[in-house]
């Protein structure tokens, strides 16, 4: 993983974090009320990551798909991309949070301060990321031989 660019570092740790998140929030102790209140979908269930963050099954599985910064750490532009994009969404789910319009899905004002500080957090790293290394092009690097020197034969 060191001949990776920051961009893919970041977006696999992300994609990692969201993977085990939606695993966590179907594990009993570590979710609260999970087999009485968690809900498919919607704001009225019971169950709360932590104990702070309410949850549902769609919940989850959102989660698990913004565990996607895991393949789309494969490439520069792919990570760059991924940063970005779960940022903005980030920013929406946060708003939506803020209108009070997340009937669809639970979000409670732990969930805010959370989706905040996670649009803030990718929308920075992407901003970072983007200009501090770029991947390398071509094949490789080609070793310039002073023209004086004879080139060894084998």
């Amino acid at each position: 993983m060191n001949d990776r660019t920051l961009a893919q570092k970041l977006a696999w740790l992300f994609g990692a974090t969201f993977l085990l998140v939606a695993v966590l929030g179907f594990v009993p102790g570590i979710t609260t009320d999970l087999y009485e209140g968690l809900e498919f979908a919607g704001n009225d269930g019971s169950s709360e990551l932590l104990g702070l963050f309410k949850i549902s099954i769609l919940h989850n599985i959102v989660h698990g798909l913004f565990g996607v910064g895991i393949v789309m750490a494969a490439t520069h532009k792919g990570a760059l991309n991924y940063l970005l994009g779960a940022g903005v969404l980030y920013v929406v789910l946060f708003l939506i949070g803020i209108v009070d319009q997340g009937d669809w899905v639970p979000i409670n004002n732990g969930d805010d301060v959370l989706h905040a500080g996670l649009a803030l957090a990718l929308l920075g790293v992407w901003a970072a990321a983007r200009g501090a290394d770029k991947p390398a092009t071509g094949s490789g690097r080609r070793l310039e031989l002073d023209r004086d020197e004879p080139r060894a034969t084998v």
